[in-house]
């Protein structure tokens, strides 16, 4: 290891940026965000670092030596090769860190790829030889990282000195906060509630046992289509209770050890009902388990997310909510159907056409306005039935119709007819569920898409 890691303390400390131009400004802008004071020199200085240092001290000047007097820090960010190797040996031989832009020959301190949670800083660094791949793996550290970090950051740092007075022994100490950050009290700090953290934080004696449950939309069948929050939960919990609805490329996301249970609804298999599944939240949470209910679209669009968090709050369950992109939007998005359009549609309906008792029990009225688009869920079962009493009701009989057919995923498919056509052109056609219904005039804009 050539470079130690370390955080330096600029705030209100002196430092020398010799140059003028973009890229004096790109380390300007970071020396700023850690408070530093800065003199910077140059013959010709641009105008917008003119205004960026406007409070501190700028010399239109070719650098010498001296202006390294009192500084802790000098940054040569010139395009002058000569400038920069005399900058560079000028503060090594008055020990003095330096840093060459894009010279780590040069220097004696590098600047790495840098995530801010302040208080809580990530670098990443290469010895200054890979710039690239460091921000590479920034990126990817940032995808595992939750922007509300930062509170948890704080909280930890508010609460240091009380944690020491309750528990003197580093060791212990060490345990107890290492303990804490798998407990939902963690989660508490970072949504502001501190009152329930500390009561996580402080509980030398393991009172506390309940878990918590994520409830977390996997969207319509595309792993890319997962939000950052989601892949969060998805790493962190250990027991994953997941649908039908949910593909096994979305699964593969999720951490590799957890334990994997399903409990959804298969043709022909005998199923879980919604009861057992509330229940077993229920009591893998006071198990003391982190719970991921991992749900295909949007746990609140026909996910029965509802009845879900329902029994947790009545089983006092800490729980998350993270909402996922439903198939409506997702499906009709991946087979270029817009759900609205200024001339052919200024409203979108989602509706469940999954029969109750074989039966499609719905307000037929409601959906005849040609303005409107309407998306059945679960529709395919009683596909004949939903474009019957659609017509029936007085839409067209020449409306347009696509069903997706694993929609998002390689195996999309997408069949397009009428109101009138689709019950014959499914019965020709081996279409597979999951399927989306999209009923409206937004149907044929797709082929000029």
């Amino acid at each position: 290891m050539r470079y130690l890691p370390l955080h330096l303390d600029l705030k209100g400390r002196h430092v020398l940026v010799v140059g003028g131009g973009e890229i004096a400004l790109r380390k300007v802008t970071l020396l700023l965000k850690a408070g530093a004071r800065i003199t910077l020199v140059a013959p010709e200085i641009s105008g917008a670092l003119k205004e960026t240092l406007r409070d501190h001290e700028l010399l239109s000047a070719t650098y010498e030596s001296s202006h390294l007097d009192n500084k802790v820090l000098v940054v040569a960010a010139t395009e002058n090769e000569t400038v920069n190797r005399e900058v560079s040996g000028d503060a090594t031989a008055k020990n003095i860190l330096v840093n060459v832009v894009d010279s780590p020959e040069l220097c004696t301190v590098t600047f790495p790829a840098i995530i801010d949670r302040s208080p809580l800083v990530v670098s990443v660094g290469s010895a200054g030889g890979a710039p690239v791949l460091t921000r590479y793996v920034r990126e990817q550290i940032e995808l595992l990282l939750p922007e509300r970090i930062t509170q948890l950051a704080g909280f930890l740092a508010k609460t240091r000195d009380k944690l020491k007075d309750l528990l003197p022994d580093i060791d212990r100490r060490r345990r107890q906060t290492e303990d804490f950050l798998t407990t939902p009290g963690a989660e508490a700090a970072m949504s502001g509630d501190s009152v329930t953290a500390e009561s996580y934080l402080f509980d030398t004696e393991k009172t506390v046992t309940s878990g918590e449950v994520y409830l977390v939309g996997a969207g319509p069948g595309d792993p890319d289509l997962l939000t950052l929050r989601a892949l969060q939960l998805m790493q962190k919990a250990e027991v994953v209770l997941y649908d039908n609805l949910v593909s096994p490329r979305v699964l593969d996301r999720v951490r590799r050890d957890a334990e994997m249970e399903f409990v959804g609804k298969r043709s022909g298999y005998k199923s879980t009902s919604q009861e057992d599944i509330n229940d077993l939240l229920v009591r893998l949470a006071k198990d003391g388990k982190r719970v991921l209910r991992l749900k295909g679209g949007d746990p609140f669009i026909f996910g029965r997310g509802g009845e879900e968090i329902q029994k947790l709050i009545e089983g006092n369950i800490p729980f998350q909510v993270v909402p996922g992109i439903t198939a409506a939007s997702g499906c009709a998005a991946y087979a270029g159907i817009p759900l609205t359009h200024r001339e052919l549609s200024q409203s979108v309906r989602f509706v469940t056409g999954h029969p109750k008792d074989g039966k499609v029990d719905l307000p037929w009225q409601e959906f005849v306005h040609p303005m409107e688009t309407v998306v059945f869920y679960m529709g395919l079962g009683g596909l004949a039935t939903i474009c019957q009493q659609l017509m029936n009701a007085g839409r067209e009989a020449s409306t347009p119709v696509a069903i997706v057919s694993k929609g998002t995923t390689p195996e999309q498919q997408v069949l397009k007819g009428t109101l009138e056509s689709m019950p014959g052109l499914v019965a020709r056609t081996q279409i597979q569920t999951p399927t989306l219904i999209i009923v409206g005039d937004v149907v044929n804009f797709s082929a000029q898409i």
